[in-house]
């Protein structure tokens, strides 16, 4: 096979990345759809006035930052799941370099705030590091096999559903069905062992914990080179794209600087509420309520009975952080999709996709409530504070995602492979 560098040269193992061909060259956009983006176009303002006339600009805010999140993740078609999936299959490792981009912009713009005690609306952040143990390495492990199965992380599941993929409907059903579960069983799941986490600031200081972060994350980009300069991969495939400043608001953005907009609006988040970015904690919201609507009666279920718990469930969904930017992703995707061209409802599902979706969304449930956090809340949320948590949690994801791929073809799902002419 050609390919597109020299994989013996030692300069370029850390300045170029040799894929088995040339990328294949993407299609244009098709054209705007109209209907939908009006619609998503007119909840996304009108859900923000709501939010602003009843509960305050804090939280419209929230839901606006959640909006432009929905923009960037679907123009630059982020993606955690394919990134993991393509080094671990193939050995391409472009979207882990995007990742080491994104939680480097995070980190930078993240620790500043924290370190300065920098916050709007009154907000003032708070850093604390999570527990290390059993909960989190089984948690990250079966987030990510679902996620193998699911088609789509946290962050992708919202994205997808916003852009009107179906498959990715189930997923979300099934993700908030294994949230729930978790919370109904919570207590077995209590109480398994654990020790105090580790947050590099606490001895090193701030600078001191940005340079090890950024130093990490470095080692990250070298090392996803020499083993793409060893396996000589399929290059990614390509997504439909505009031309000139078109592509701006048509898409698709290129995948760093995808990387740099996610990492300044994980900030913003930072900024406005004091806390991190987050995704799961709010399937777990939305299922309790969706329960109470049924007239169950989940406030009387241990995980709502603790007091921040019952707290989250006794307010409108509308003051909690985690929804609004969910809600507002779910927007802006929508928006962005029609943009490009791209919404579209797809009715016919194959039975064994149909059921990869739903457990994936299962066990993505479980397991993001296990490990106390997802791809977003655990992961880019946990490196770009420096707790040592992040970094496990993606350690054990990338263990996760290997089961996944060998579980896929189970369920007729395509995996990569070194013969494919894109990944």
């Amino acid at each position: 096979m050609s390919t597109t560098t020299d994989p013996t040269s030692r300069r370029d193992l850390l300045t170029t990345s040799p894929t088995s061909c040339p990328a294949p060259r993407p299609d244009p956009e098709g054209p705007v759809r109209t209907a939908p983006l009006v619609v998503s176009g007119l909840l996304a303002a009108g859900s923000a006035w709501y939010v602003w006339a009843v509960h305050g600009e804090r939280f419209a805010a929230l839901l606006l930052i959640g909006v432009f999140l929905g923009v960037a993740l679907f123009h630059s078609r982020f993606g955690f799941t394919s990134a993991w999936r393509q080094l671990i299959g193939v050995g391409n490792g472009e979207g882990m370099r995007a990742h080491a981009l994104l939680l480097g912009t995070a980190a930078t713009l993240i620790m500043l705030i924290v370190a300065t005690g920098v916050g709007l609306f009154g907000a003032t952040p708070e850093v604390s590091p999570g527990p290390i143990g059993i909960p989190l390495f089984a948690g990250a492990a079966l987030f990510a096999v679902g996620m193998q199965l699911g088609g789509a992380c946290a962050s992708g599941t919202l994205f997808a559903v916003g852009s009107g993929q179906s498959t990715i409907v189930l997923t979300l059903g099934g993700f908030i069905a294994g949230s729930v579960f978790y919370t109904w069983a919570f207590p077995a799941f209590d109480g398994w062992p654990e020790v105090p986490g580790l947050l590099l600031a606490d001895h090193v200081g701030w600078g001191g914990s940005w340079a090890i972060t950024v130093a990490l994350l470095l080692g990250l980009v070298v090392l996803t080179r020499v083993v793409q300069a060893r396996r000589t991969p399929p290059p990614r495939g390509a997504v439909p794209t505009a031309q000139g400043l078109a592509r701006i608001v048509r898409g698709s953005w290129p995948l760093l600087v995808g990387a740099v907009v996610l990492g300044g609006l994980a900030a913003a988040v930072v900024l406005v509420s004091g806390g991190q970015w987050g995704v799961t904690s709010g399937f777990a919201l939305w299922g309790a309520k969706f329960l109470q609507l049924l007239g169950l009666q989940p406030e009387t279920w241990e995980y709502w009975r603790e007091p921040a718990n019952a707290e989250l469930l006794a307010a409108p969904v509308w003051t909690h952080k985690t929804s609004l930017t969910n809600i507002g992703i779910i927007l802006g995707a929508a928006v962005a999709a029609s943009a490009a061209g791209a919404w579209k409802i797809r009715a016919e599902i194959p039975w064994r996709t149909a059921v990869a979706a739903v457990l994936g969304g299962v066990l993505m449930g479980i397991g993001a409530r296990l490990a106390a956090g997802c791809n977003i809340g655990a992961y880019l949320g946990g490196i770009s504070v420096g707790d040592v948590r992040g970094w496990l949690w993606g350690a054990a994801a990338l263990g996760g995602t290997w089961i996944g791929l060998k579980l896929r073809p189970l369920f007729g799902l395509a995996t990569p492979r070194p013969s494919d002419s894109a990944c």
